[in-house]
């Protein structure tokens, strides 16, 4: 018997870490269970359901980002992310700042839906594509189901993989850009979205060029 209990703990266990995320030399971010570390702008928004961070709304006026509290520099970031319907845009926010008396973050973001999927955004700064795939990049992406991002951000140096496959190489040159920020979580303004993301997490990495 105590055999057993000692094999179902560990069994136990092992799917904790499975659902967590977790791997070697990466944290998870999000726990599964609730937004602790995470700062909620809009009550109501967002929630975690079936280990997952979803973010619904039926029509919003203004974008609107779920952050960590936690600033991150040098790192890579993989996570899961579902568009429901393949419809709307959402996207993950990274070396970002708050943008004062508004919704909005300031930042780089690895951009998901519409004609966005797998390109580097500059929300609330320079307001363009900074870099963006060709087609034929994308052609194991899956619109309306789970998908994973990796983001490295090194340095000077943005990477962002989309189900194993790179999107972009991008080399910043602008010597004012902020390299330190928080993540955050987006459903983007306009008609309903939902979107979940799942199996955050993160390993930090030393400066970089």
């Amino acid at each position: 018997m105590l055999r057993s209990m000692r094999t179902i703990q560990v069994l136990a266990a092992l799917v904790t870490v499975a659902l967590q995320g977790a791997e070697p030399g990466f944290t998870p971010i999000f726990n599964g269970k609730n937004l602790d570390g995470w700062e909620v702008d809009t009550p109501g928004l967002w929630q975690v359901r079936d280990g997952a961070i979803a973010g619904k709304h039926g029509g919003l006026k203004y974008n609107d980002f779920l952050r960590t509290r936690k600033r991150y520099e040098n790192f890579i970031l993989k996570l899961e992310f579902r568009l429901a319907g393949g419809v709307g845009n959402s996207g993950i926010q990274f070396r970002s700042k708050p943008v004062p008396n508004s919704h909005e973050v300031s930042g780089y973001q690895a951009d998901i839906g519409e004609k966005y999927w797998g390109a580097l955004y500059d929300e609330s700064r320079r307001n363009k594509v900074l870099a963006a795939p060709e087609p034929a990049l994308l052609a194991n992406l899956k619109k309306d189901a789970w998908n994973e991002y990796v983001i490295e951000a090194r340095g000077r140096r943005i990477r962002l993989q989309v189900n194993g496959v790179q999107t972009v190489d991008y080399l910043e040159t602008g010597a004012t850009i902020d390299r330190a920020g928080f993540i955050a979580l987006q459903v983007h303004s306009g008609p309903g979205i939902e979107v979940e993301f799942r199996n955050l997490r993160i390993r930090e990495l030393p400066p970089g060029d």
